[in-house]
């Protein structure tokens, strides 16, 4: 007997559509149908239920090359909402508490629980990136660490970009962006956490916090007598906090 619609395979699969859209997204519903072996039509009937209940959104793909007839084909990727389905609990305790302790404590009382904060993050994750060799190396360990605490991290060659031939560091979720978008201090302890991990300046070009799709960080991959001459900067995109 086929499963209805709504049922529990019905539920596991629209949980694989939007897991791919935090991992992979901005993607096509083509690359979703082809990712997950499922039918064109199966996958847009689950594309439609996230948009519905606000857990996705779509947008026309960026164009590459020479403008041609007809519409581009559209992407989708998760939303905040989209985003709770992997954790985002206790955001609101976490805000107050955070709250509490800039009142009463200041911004370097803040500053000092980030940096505490991604310690423990990366906890004994911090040996396996240490011990790869060559930077390209040390960005896949810490991708796999932070995929393991949860991030959907992966390591993207970037080519030439901002930071000269590198690699970028992008993570799909982040289990504290409502919290973040508020405390940026959580952000930049982490940069400078990763900066200091791989012995290179890096260069934060995205945040989830602030309404990017993903976190993406830009890692150099220059030779070592360059990178020291650097310094860690953040340059965060997308909305802007009121």
């Amino acid at each position: 007997m086929p499963v209805q619609a709504g049922g529990p395979t019905d539920g596991r699969t629209r949980e694989s559509v939007a897991r791919l859209l935090m991992e992979q997204g901005p993607i096509t519903a083509a690359d979703v149908a082809a990712a997950l072996e499922l039918s064109s039509p199966a996958v847009r009937r689950h594309l439609d239920a996230l948009l519905a209940d606000g857990e996705a959104d779509v947008r026309d793909a960026p164009r590459r090359g020479p403008r041609g007839r007809g519409r581009p084909p559209r992407q989708y990727l998760l939303t905040d909402a989209g985003r709770a389905r992997f954790g985002h609990g206790y955001d609101d305790l976490a805000v107050a508490a955070l709250r509490y302790l800039a009142e009463h404590g200041g911004p370097d009382a803040v500053e000092g629980f980030a940096q505490s904060r991604v310690e423990e993050l990366l906890g004994d994750g911090i040996a396996t990136v240490t011990a790869a060799h060559g930077a390209d190396a040390r960005v896949e360990a810490l991708a796999d660490v932070l995929t393991a605490r949860g991030y959907a991290a992966q390591a993207r060659s970037a080519g030439t970009g901002p930071g000269g031939h590198g690699v970028q560091l992008c993570q799909h979720h982040c289990p504290v962006a409502h919290v973040a978008a508020e405390f940026p201090a959580l952000c930049e302890a982490e940069t400078h956490a990763f900066a200091e991990l791989l012995g290179t300046h890096v260069q934060r070009l995205a945040t989830i916090a602030r309404g990017d799709s993903a976190c993406t960080t830009h890692v150099p991959l220059d030779p070592p007598e360059i990178r020291r001459s650097t310094t860690t900067t953040t340059i965060p995109r997308g909305r802007q906090p009121e």
